[in-house]
């Protein structure tokens, strides 16, 4: 007469909720690494062109990572496998890194490390 089974469906559906919530608040937790992994690609692209443009590593590759690392809101470590000026053709790479801490709440934090690389070529023919 009376159904026996008439609260099995709350329980499944107060896990599903629970369940959705976690995987929704780990990928807010998330999220913000893929930009910042974006910005720090961005910004090893940009100095790279800088120095393809000039032909040499120095004060203006310099002068534009203070430009980048003010609009941007980051401070990387950059790394160039030359330095002064590059002869037309020649190749070259900047390497960027940075750290980031992806918190949990009251879990604690937990560090990350984004890497960006470029590579580009002088465009400028030093006598």
């Amino acid at each position: 007469m009376f159904n026996k089974k008439r609260g099995d469906g709350y329980i499944d559906v107060i896990v599903i909720v629970i369940s959705g919530i976690l995987v929704l608040a780990l990928a807010v937790n998330i999220f913000p690494v893929f930009i910042a992994k974006g910005q720090l690609d961005s910004f090893a692209q940009e100095l790279c062109r800088e120095a393809e443009i000039t032909g040499s590593i120095g004060i203006q590759t310099a002068n534009r990572q203070r430009v980048l690392s003010e609009r941007l809101g980051i401070n990387p470590t950059v790394v160039w496998s030359k330095s002064g000026n590059i002869q037309l053709n020649e190749e070259f790479t900047v390497t960027l890194t940075q750290n980031f801490d992806i918190g949990f709440g009251g879990l604690g934090a937990f560090p990350v490390k984004l890497t960006a690389k470029a590579t580009g070529k002088s465009e400028v023919y030093h006598k």
